[in-house]
């Protein structure tokens, strides 16, 4: 279960560092664009918030990468932690930006929060 646990921190992770380059270096280009579905103006607009946003998803992404490569007790605890960040910027997303982010972030969070518990 370990295993699963590590690959699933792993997995949400690196959703974090997809995140991050979307909001921070693809936002107003059309990769960006398709992301979050504004038009050009409004991409350009919101960049600087989106770039602000992106530098926290590549915080959490640290986070749980320094919780993969800690030796427990730390790396677990740290896991916990991120994890939780995740679970609560995407519920809290959801009702404040898009219902989608309960799917996209949340759930994935969840899930992976979940087998650390039950790997630990």
């Amino acid at each position: 279960m370990e295993t699963v646990a590590n690959v699933l921190v792993g997995l949400v992770a690196a959703l974090h560092v997809y995140i991050l380059v979307m909001e921070v270096f693809l936002w107003q280009k059309k990769p960006g664009l398709g992301f979050h579905g504004f038009d050009p103006a409004m991409a350009r607009a919101t960049a600087p918030m989106a770039a602000n946003q992106g530098l926290y998803n590549g915080f959490l992404a640290a986070g749980l990468v320094w919780g993969l490569i800690a030796a427990d007790p730390t790396g677990y605890r740290v896991q916990v932690f991120f994890l939780s960040c995740v679970v609560v910027a995407g519920v809290f997303g959801a009702v404040t930006a898009n219902p989608r982010i309960l799917l996209a972030q949340a759930l994935p969070g969840a899930l992976a929060l979940t087998a650390v518990l039950v790997a630990g």
